[in-house]
């Protein structure tokens, strides 16, 4: 049975946001690709190329993790470990179409070409992991990383940076 992905989370999928992919290659190392994410209400969905090396991974092992972050608050996050259930090429073409319009806000995909065969591959979630963090994060400091923001504020005490 899928563990559910939480109420509070579905929205998630309904922005433009990538998700991050990890799979593990021959060697055990993992490879982590941006993608783009789809939420049946049971099972994850991502559409790829037949032979793409994410698809070949799964292939031969179907464990797989990934990630989605809010694209208004960096601190709120569903992540996910599961594994690939099925990999179909039925549906594939008009499920990419789809996506086209949540992430390019184009009604059809604009990269078909009529040699690839796209692939659905379907992620059952095994473990899910969701964090929301109260403050909303809209700067930081001049010179510094994305993992250092400017200090805020919670329940108008202030917070010391990360």
């Amino acid at each position: 049975m899928p563990a559910p992905i939480p109420e509070q989370a579905l929205d998630l999928f309904q922005q433009p946001a990538l998700a991050h992919l990890a799979t593990l290659m021959p060697d055990g190392t993992p490879h982590v690709t941006p993608i783009w994410i789809d939420f049946d209400g049971i099972y994850l969905l991502i559409n790829t190329l037949k032979g793409r090396q994410k698809e070949l991974h799964m292939q031969k092992r179907p464990k797989v993790g990934l990630d989605i972050v809010d694209l208004t608050n960096p601190w709120r996050w569903l992540s996910v470990r599961g594994q690939v259930v099925e990999m179909t090429e039925e549906g594939a073409n008009e499920h990419i179409d789809k996506m086209a319009k949540k992430y390019m806000g184009q009604d059809t995909y604009g990269f078909h070409h009529p040699e690839d065969v796209r692939v659905i591959c379907k992620i059952r979630p095994d473990l899910v992991h969701y964090q929301a963090s109260p403050r909303k994060v809209d700067t930081f400091r001049s010179g510094a990383s994305i993992a250092e923001p400017t200090p805020g504020t919670i329940d108008g005490k202030r917070e010391p940076g990360i």
